[in-house]
């Protein structure tokens, strides 16, 4: 028989059987969709986490408290708090010719009250350069200047969103909002600017630094300071400095002591496109041990056709067929069966990866859907590969059965 022949032959046998059709190739639908859905989601976490750093800038700096080599973030990302940063080592970056700007910032979170109303909010302590590292644009009213921050004022600019939720269309500049008992007055609002590095930017409450560490959090330390340079061919000369700055201003003499940690955004980029590589291709991996199971099923149900199909494949031997074409058409009823199954995995995972996509950029995720060539190239050689590997024993079965024996058979 040809290999036309052949093919017409398998599909005939496969829409005689549906059901069992439908039981054996799930088990490829299955792995081969979960493959195409963890690489597309897998692709899409990092256009995510790129699109987040770019969005910042590549011309920024960002120092983290605790020490960091290659291999790993400092400790602070970790979730160990680490006070070796103070607004003072900000200060002295300032003085950096290549720098424009430095923001320090201390975090807490707590409930904020207007009247009657209150929402859980996220307050950030910074300073006035926060605007120009952040690019940020103000809406309404103005953002506090240094005065105001060395003087400890209770004031503070909200986001779009935190602006919303508390006052709804009413106007909040100069009214009273409360933070953890203490009154700050309203007196700006800034441009809606979405999620930005993980964080919705837009619920967040800017408060000066200094009033946010002595009145709200009681701490002398910084969790952060970002600094943006003049421009991205400026930068490894800008961190060199950095890291000279702080290691005098901590008295640490070799770099393996430093406690704290410098790197520029492309750095960032690097690092987390790694971790996420590494990430994808393993939970890939582990999809893929599903095709496994489904090449066992698949075997299973070859070697049962074998059985049934006893008495016609000893008639065909009989009229000359040879175990080449027994073989060979078992093979392609096992590679037909693994491909179908592929294929429709294929477009279960693109629809999958679609949805997953669209829910992404709905939350106000900046997050692109990649399905790739070579990902839907895998999915279908994965397919072709297990109807071989798992169909061959079978076929080879069936294909080294004695013709009398077979048409005796029951």
């Amino acid at each position: 028989m040809t290999l036309l022949a052949n093919l017409k032959f398998s599909f005939k046998n496969l829409r005689a059987n549906k059901k069992r059709s439908f039981l054996t190739i799930l088990g490829i639908v299955i792995g081969v969709a979960a493959v195409i859905i963890i690489m597309a989601v897998g692709a899409g976490a990092q256009s995510l986490i790129f699109n987040q750093i770019s969005a910042q800038g590549s011309n920024l700096i960002g120092i983290l408290p605790g020490y960091s080599d290659e291999n790993g973030p400092p400790a602070s990302v970790m979730g160990v708090v680490v006070t070796t940063l103070k607004e003072d080592d900000a200060e002295a970056l300032r003085q950096i010719k290549e720098i424009t700007a430095v923001a320090s910032y201390s975090r807490g979170v707590d409930t904020a009250q207007w009247q009657n109303q209150k929402i859980d909010a996220t307050f950030v302590g910074t300073v006035p350069d926060y605007t120009i590292v952040e690019d940020v644009k103000i809406a309404s009213g103005s953002f506090f200047d240094e005065s105001e921050n060395k003087a400890m004022a209770r004031v503070a600019v909200l986001g779009y969103q935190a602006a919303e939720d508390l006052f709804g269309r009413q106007d909040p500049i100069g009214e009273i909002i409360k933070i953890k008992g203490v009154n700050f007055r309203v007196i700006g609002v800034v441009e809606k600017r979405g999620v930005v590095a993980f964080q919705n930017q837009d619920e967040l409450i800017f408060i000066p630094l200094q009033t946010v560490q002595k009145l709200l959090l009681g701490v002398n330390y910084v969790s952060m300071i970002r600094a943006k340079v003049i421009n991205d061919a400026e930068v490894p000369d800008a961190v060199a400095q950095i890291r000279q700055i702080l290691r005098e201003r901590h008295d640490i003499s070799r770099p393996e002591e430093e406690d704290f940690s410098a790197r520029a955004s492309a750095q960032a980029l690097d690092a987390m496109k790694q971790i996420t590589d590494a990430l994808t291709f393993f939970l890939a991996g582990i999809a893929a041990i599903s095709l496994i199971v489904g090449g066992i099923g698949i075997m299973n149900i070859m070697l049962v056709a074998v059985n049934e199909r006893t008495r016609e494949i000893g008639l065909r031997k009989a009229v000359g067929a040879t175990e080449k074409n027994i073989q060979q058409q078992f093979l392609v009823d096992a590679i037909v069966v693994t491909l179908s199954g592929g294929l429709i995995g294929i477009v279960l995972g693109f629809i999958v990866s679609a949805l997953v996509a669209i829910v992404a950029n709905y939350l106000g995720y900046d997050w692109d859907f990649v399905i790739t060539i070579p990902s839907i190239i895998l999915g279908a050689s994965i397919s072709c590969l297990v109807g071989i590997v798992f169909g061959w024993y079978p076929a080879r079965q069936a294909s080294r059965l004695e013709p009398v024996e077979a048409l005796r058979h029951e």
